[in-house]
């Protein structure tokens, strides 16, 4: 219990709750154009960050759930470059973030595999009903829900995206809300189908 309640507390003071308190830290976000918030809010966030510290590491072997609520790991998706998002329903960024994901998923037709991976631990009915809202086209409801990647990941701050090169090692992440139909986004995802340097 105290290993799930410890991310928890790190998400919450990130400031991923939809009324975070004055004194939280905001997490990284790009200016977005969709649908406005708090003014005030969007003056204060700054622009997600790339963090390239990671590169190399292999992808965790830790079992998650797939759509229909069977055990699934990264391996599975070896063969093609993969984009892992860590999100939650109750997380205000990645909410406004899901749309460009989805559009992503839908442009790179099959050459990227995209996974959506809720952190929600109300359950999959709370995550299916809100993919059945947004009537999203590509993505499908993965989900994580005893929050286990956050660990393994050793991530605090939602939403996170991190990139996978065909044989399951990371290139990057990016921690805070990035707009993925941004020039800069599609800089970074090219890296993807670069042969390695070195």
């Amino acid at each position: 219990m105290r290993a799930l309640l410890f991310p928890v507390l790190l998400l919450a003071a990130a400031g991923c709750q939809k009324q975070a308190p004055s004194n939280a830290q905001v997490p990284d976000q790009p200016a977005w154009s969709g649908p406005k918030a708090d003014t005030e809010a969007e003056e204060i966030l700054p622009a997600p960050k790339l963090d390239r510290s990671h590169a190399g590491t292999a992808a965790p072997t830790a079992e998650f759930e797939d759509p229909d609520g069977e055990p699934v790991s990264f391996a599975v998706f070896q063969g093609k470059p993969l984009l892992v998002n860590l999100w939650a329903t109750w997380c205000t960024p990645c909410v406004a973030e899901m749309p460009t994901l989805d559009a992503l998923a839908g442009r790179m037709g099959g050459r990227l595999q995209l996974l959506a991976l809720s952190q929600d631990t109300d359950g999959r009915a709370k995550v299916q009903a809100f993919f059945s809202q947004h009537r999203f086209k590509t993505l499908e409801p993965y989900l994580d829900p005893k929050m286990d990647m956050m660990g393994t990941l050793k991530l605090d701050t939602l939403p996170t995206t991190i990139l996978y090169d065909a044989k399951g090692r990371e290139i990057w992440r990016v921690v805070g809300r990035e707009d993925w139909g941004s020039a800069r986004a599609a800089a970074l995802l090219n890296e993807a189908f670069s042969p390695a340097k070195g």
